[in-house]
């Protein structure tokens, strides 16, 4: 894909990274043996400066792939017959984004992790995936059709357990994590619980409601020179589909809250030890569409973080489209926010324009377009 790679998605040199042949200088061996060795040694250093501080940044990226098959095990059976064009699609955007560290969405889960596996190759030593809340039984009838075990019934819309889950990807190592996923929704201090003029949560059914629709982790990531980074990760509910009492609306907007209830030392478990990076997908866009709008403003806003407000070419920081069918059309939904203290040295949206090569193979793999940031290593 090197040929191929848009402009805003190449890089300079870095750990891990490959050169890029395009930004080479040329012509530089014929005037540097004319030159005296001492001047030569001074000119060969301040040439590599800017490659040396490009050197200490690292990419990091989330992407909903929207690759979940409809029963467990087909995503494994399709990444090994590789005559899926939307894989192939998917595995080309990741080649073209290149980043360090990758959270890809909409991954089915299994155990043993084979699918992540198959689908990342040699290119990432470091995999982690838990099993996600998507498919896992409550044993009640939330959704009111008068059964039990149907998506509409497990932790997290879904027909099979581990449906649709997160998959970490790194070229960095990763440390003991820390799964949140069981924190009972009614448990987060200034819960938007369905209540007030609507009916509320049933006493059985907030006594088993998780918060996290796929998950919430904290993994802690090891950089260079031995330094760590919290990553913290989630992938909420879209904030539709449901009536009145607006259930999955604010069920997303307090998985956005979550984050901040933990940083701030407001929960009874801890908060990270490291500086933090947010990662993942609120659903929820701070303008249009539907979902609490205020939820994400007041994460974005947040005086412990920061927003690079990454942009693609048209320097919109929209990451979805959904212009199909009637839906809400463009959307910003996923997200990249590191803490206060972190120096981002670059930010974009993978979102190639048209007549770009990579821009059918982007429409191919997912209405959901990466989103990268470039932190100085701490």
């Amino acid at each position: 894909m090197s040929s191929g790679k848009p402009l805003h998605a190449r890089r300079g040199h870095g750990p891990h990274r490959r050169d890029d042949p395009r930004e080479a200088p040329h012509g530089r061996g014929d005037w540097k043996l004319r030159l005296r060795p001492g001047l030569t040694a001074l000119l060969a250093f301040l040439l590599l400066l800017p490659l040396a501080a490009a050197a200490d940044s690292i990419r990091f990226a989330v992407w909903d792939t929207e690759l979940s098959r409809k029963g467990p095990g087909l995503l494994l059976r399709d990444i090994l017959k590789a005559e899926d064009p939307q894989i192939d699609a998917v595995r080309r955007m990741i080649e073209a984004l290149d980043a360090d560290v990758l959270l890809l969405l909409g991954v089915d889960y299994d155990a043993g992790l084979l699918a992540a596996r198959a689908l990342a190759g040699e290119a990432y030593p470091h995999l982690f995936a838990l099993r996600p809340n998507t498919g896992r039984s409550t044993g009640l009838d939330l959704d009111g059709d008068g059964r039990r075990g149907g998506p509409g019934d497990a932790q997290g819309w879904g027909r099979f357990a581990g449906q649709g889950g997160m998959l970490l990807l790194s070229r960095l190592p990763l440390e003991d994590p820390r799964d949140f996923s069981g924190f009972l929704w009614r448990d987060l201090p200034g819960a938007n619980l369905p209540g007030a003029n609507l009916p509320p949560l049933p006493p059985e059914v907030a006594a088993v409601q998780r918060l996290s629709t796929t998950g919430h982790w904290e993994v802690p990531l090891r950089l260079p020179g031995d330094a760590r980074l919290s990553l913290l990760l989630w992938s909420a509910t879209p904030p539709v589909f449901d009536g009145p009492e607006d259930r999955n609306g604010r069920r997303s907007a307090d998985e956005a809250l979550f984050w901040t209830r933990l940083i701030e030392g407001r929960l009874p478990m801890p908060p990270p030890e490291h500086p933090v990076l947010l990662m993942g997908k609120a659903n929820i866009d701070p303008v249009a569409g539907d979902g609490l709008h205020e939820a994400i403003t007041s994460l974005l806003t947040h005086r412990l973080l920061q927003d690079p407000a990454p942009t693609g070419p048209d320097d919109a920081t929209e990451t979805a489209d959904f212009r199909e069918a009637g839906g809400p059309g463009r959307l910003r939904t996923d997200y990249i926010l590191p803490g206060r203290g972190l120096r981002v040295t670059g930010s974009g949206v993978l979102w190639p324009p048209p007549g770009d090569p990579l821009a059918p193979v982007a429409a191919a793999a997912s209405r959901h377009r990466p989103v990268w940031v470039e932190i100085e290593v701490p």
